[in-house]
């Protein structure tokens, strides 16, 4: 479920794959165009494997069965264990690869998987023209080359909220800001309501909790800064985040179990009205989707986006977001990859949203029916969204990991920085970012 590169994954990747720093190296620049068949073109015999993670393994299953079915090909998909990217990177690095897999598609994440020579590139794909324009350049590229197929709307980190706890507590509106949403949180706690749920156990969503307090820092070119070394994740704007989410906790606006909880404890907390909120992204609300029909979603789950100065989402487009297919040598199986990501995106496309219930990114193809208002209410704040510490920076750093063993009491707010830092530097070196 991790989002990001740690350390070890890129030392292992600088050292057993082409360096990232050469963007030509052992690239697919000159290679020849790549030919896409017809979507449904027969496949008998020809079997694919596709990497998910754990929250995205179900995600394929019925445009998957739909492919095998108008072709005759196979394809398993195997659930690569969490921290997924990071697994993945390691896999990768010795020379174990799928024929695609789920894949953030930012540029940093493209880096961290040496995507000019792991991965097809996508710049022709048939689909393409038919994506919502806005969508169509939002992600996916890496120096003006595409290497990832998005297929749902982009995550959007935000405020999932129960309806039912906030209305009978006396919350007729969601907050405007960050300072109004803790206003509203310390209101609950006084009335017995457990307002904030974290799942420290899992750890990947605490960075949430810092990234949307940076919003602003983000749309005026906070990660610019600490990608020219600027400012650094010690820096105030940063490290004061930082503290303002230890001090949150420690006030008790947090579910007890905080270092010990997950992401199933998560959704069942909110779902239940255990908890009124939860800062988190997209792929939550799939456990909330496998837990609950559309009809009690609308009822009892909305969203809204936060900041310090108001309403405004941060936009981080994760794995569950997109595809990328992988360079194996094998022609014919690349050529059959090639055929997934293009029935899955044309003629499949229908089939997927409605039976993922998720919002189309091809205006030809309509909504489904069943799409849950808080979903929309997400893809309806991306224009507005400004960038994540993932879609930004020329490096992504365990800041997850740091902010949880804060919260496990064996870090501080500055150590945390300073540690998030020191890799950050790193990351950024070994993937030849100027200055470092």
């Amino acid at each position: 479920m991790k989002n990001w590169i740690s350390v070890v994954a890129a030392a292992a990747l600088t050292l057993g794959l082409a360096a990232c720093s050469d963007p030509a190296a052992n690239g697919p620049a000159d290679a020849a165009p790549a030919t896409w068949a017809d979507p449904a073109a027969k496949l008998d015999g020809v079997k694919l494997t596709l990497w998910a993670a754990q929250n995205s393994n179900t995600v394929p299953k019925q445009v998957i069965a739909s492919f095998e079915q108008a072709t005759g090909a196979s394809v398993e998909v195997v659930t690569i264990p969490d921290p997924y990217e990071q697994s993945i990177q390691t896999k990768v690095a010795t020379g174990d690869k799928p024929d695609l897999a789920f894949w953030q598609p930012t540029s940093s994440m493209l880096t961290a998987i040496n995507a000019k020579t792991n991965l097809q590139p996508l710049d022709d794909a048939p689909w393409l023209p038919q994506l919502a324009p806005e969508l169509k350049d939002i992600t996916g590229l890496l120096d003006g080359r595409r290497y990832a197929a998005l297929i749902t709307s982009p995550a959007v980190e935000g405020v999932y909220y129960n309806k039912e706890v906030f209305a009978a507590n006396g919350i007729t509106e969601t907050p405007k800001t960050f300072d109004a949403m803790v206003t509203a949180a310390r209101a609950l706690k006084a009335k017995g309501v457990t307002p904030f749920f974290e799942m420290g156990g899992d750890r990947w969503a605490t960075q949430w909790w810092v990234q949307v307090q940076l919003a602003d820092a983000a749309k005026n070119g906070l990660w610019d800064k600490i990608n020219s070394k600027q400012e650094t994740f010690s820096s105030p704007v940063v490290l004061d985040t930082i503290k303002k989410y230890q001090a949150l906790i420690n006030e008790g606006l947090f579910n007890a179990d905080i270092k010990t909880a997950k992401l199933e404890d998560q959704g069942a907390a909110l779902l239940d009205g255990k908890a009124a909120m939860a800062v988190q992204v997209n792929s939550f609300f799939s456990q909330l989707q496998a837990k609950a029909d559309t009809e009690t979603l609308d009822k009892k789950i909305g969203f809204f986006p936060i900041a310090p100065s108001g309403q405004v989402g941060t936009f981080i487009p994760d794995q569950t977001n997109a595809l990328v297919a992988f360079r194996t040598g094998d022609a014919k199986r690349e050529a059959a990859a090639r055929q997934l990501l293009a029935y899955w995106m044309g003629p499949g496309y229908a089939g997927f949203v409605a039976d993922r219930k998720t919002i189309s990114l091809e205006p030809s193809v309509a909504n489904p029916p069943g799409v849950p208002q808080a979903l929309l209410d997400v893809h309806k704040s991306l224009p507005t969204a400004v960038g994540s510490m993932q879609a930004l920076a020329v490096a992504n750093p365990d800041l997850y990991i740091n902010l949880a063993d804060m919260i496990a009491g064996t870090m501080t707010p500055d150590q945390v920085a300073k540690a998030t830092q020191d890799q950050f530097a790193q990351l950024a070196k070994a993937a030849g970012a100027p200055g470092f």
